[in-house]
């Protein structure tokens, strides 16, 4: 039992310390990395973006009528969610999902807003308004995310 408990006493302090660890790079390094992975994109593709503070890049291809959503609407849109290499993760096939906007990774929160009834564009979203190093399943941890995004109603 004094073994057990020994193995359990240390495996619990292993787990503390590693869960400390500071992250390797800072957020500030990491949102400079995305937004030149960004610009790449958009150079590499012949794109021309808006930006906000944030890091969030955006191109509205038609605006939409009728107003903005807000964080506490929910949503109906078509997506189709991809790296920048092309590698598509998640996307809606023909029909519209509806979900909370407030329940969205950041990029969504802030970038959805920008697009009116009816808008469609892209979402370029730096890693830290996305997943970060955390993502789901067929992600990459600190990815850069491209979403084609058409918001049908609010």
């Amino acid at each position: 039992m004094s073994k057990f408990l020994s193995l359990s006493f240390l495996l619990l302090a292993f787990g503390l310390m590693t869960g400390c660890i500071p992250d390797p790079i800072s957020q500030e390094e990491q949102l400079a990395k995305d937004i030149k992975k960004i610009e790449d994109y958009l150079k590499d593709n012949n794109l021309t973006a808006e930006s906000t503070a944030s890091g969030l890049h955006y191109i509205i291809e038609e605006p939409g009528t009728g107003g903005h959503p807000t964080l506490d609407d929910d949503v109906t849109v078509n997506y189709k969610g991809y790296l920048l290499d092309g590698s598509v993760f998640d996307q809606t096939s023909g029909t519209p999902i509806t979900f909370g906007l407030s329940g969205v990774i950041l990029g969504w929160q802030e970038g959805i807003p920008l697009f009116q009834k009816g808008g469609k564009g892209t979402l370029l979203i730096p890693s830290g308004l996305a997943y970060g190093a955390n993502p789901p399943s067929g992600i990459p941890s600190r990815a850069v995310l491209a979403f084609d995004v058409e918001l049908v109603n609010f």
